[in-house]
């Protein structure tokens, strides 16, 4: 014989507390939104009534793991790119490696009065443009910035940084970046480096 149940109805026709399924399907049938669920005693049952639906159903997310994205999800062949700035703004750098080798592929600066974002932003382009040249068209690219992989995607540097004679050569290099991307389709990966679980990006300057 089955064990008996007993119903909570928060919302339905009749709210209450119902001694079988089909008492309590005759208060939620037709509700919309209706809100009930059984429970194994009485007393637990008159107990729920006069509390909240949500603390019975509410689940809660499982922690996520440590480490939860493996070093050996790592591609290899890939370039990774990364950029520097002492102050904000400052002087600024950028360069991209092999990330297999940490062979450095390109370097440019230091500039006067850029930004990190900045720098990350014309990193990841110059790296396209030199696939691109390379007829490497598939090739990932790897960046610590969601800022400037977001710029990248809407094809604009969307900086709030001062234009002043001083950092002339920062805006040119933004206006040829932007001008590249506006005519040139992505097809290379430009895939995010996952710091907390791989460490700093090989193209890291070192300097934190």
């Amino acid at each position: 014989m089955a064990k008996q149940k007993f119903y909570v109805v928060w919302e339905g026709h009749q709210p209450g507390v119902y001694a079988s399924w089909d008492a309590c399907k005759k208060q939620v049938d037709g509700f919309a939104g209706a809100k009930y669920k059984s429970f194994d005693t009485r007393a637990e049952a008159d107990a729920a009534l006069k509390s909240n639906y949500w603390k019975f159903t509410k689940k809660t997310e499982p922690a996520k793991p440590v480490g939860k994205v493996p070093r050996s999800a790592i591609i290899r062949e890939s370039i990774a790119v990364d950029a520097a700035c002492s102050g904000n703004p400052g002087d600024m750098e950028y360069q991209g490696v092999w990330t297999a080798s940490g062979q450095r592929l390109f370097h440019v600066g230091p500039l006067e009065e850029g930004t990190n974002n900045i720098g990350e932003f014309l990193a990841i382009v110059h790296a396209l443009a030199m696939l691109k040249q390379q007829g490497k068209p598939h090739m990932p690219i790897y960046s610590d910035s969601k800022t400037a992989q977001g710029w990248v995607k809407k094809g604009h540097c969307n900086t709030k940084l001062e234009h002043t004679g001083r950092n002339d050569k920062i805006f040119e290099l933004i206006d040829r970046a932007e001008k590249w991307l506006a005519v040139n389709k992505i097809t290379n990966p430009i895939l995010k480096w996952e710091t907390e679980d791989w460490g700093e990006i090989p193209a890291d300057f070192g300097r934190k």
